[in-house]
């Protein structure tokens, strides 16, 4: 049974702004960015355990394929919160002012 996803509304302003911004450069480049991103959310909904733990026990990372963006999620026991999905460049502490 897969877990309940919650995005956060910063990690959904995150995913809005990238999606503009692709879009913007060259039409339906977003719309392949926000394809990738939800692969990414299916595979970690389904085996969440597999990506890389970045912080301490339980803030994990997983990378977006063909765009240099990370999202960073912890799983709880029934839900998996998405906090932020981040441009790669961007300080690598960031991410840590949302948790």
């Amino acid at each position: 049974m897969l877990k309940t996803l919650i995005l956060t509304p910063k990690a959904e302003k995150d995913l809005e702004d990238a999606y503009d911004w692709y879009e913007a450069q060259n039409s339906g480049l977003g719309k392949e960015f926000a394809r990738c991103v939800d692969v990414k959310i299916t595979s970690l909904l389904r085996a969440p355990k597999q990506h890389q733990v970045v912080y301490k026990s339980n803030i994990r990372r997983v990378l977006v394929n063909r765009f240099p963006f990370s999202i960073y999620y912890v799983e709880q026991k029934d839900v998996i919160s998405v906090f932020a999905i981040l441009h790669q460049h961007r300080n690598p502490k960031a991410w840590e002012s949302r948790v």
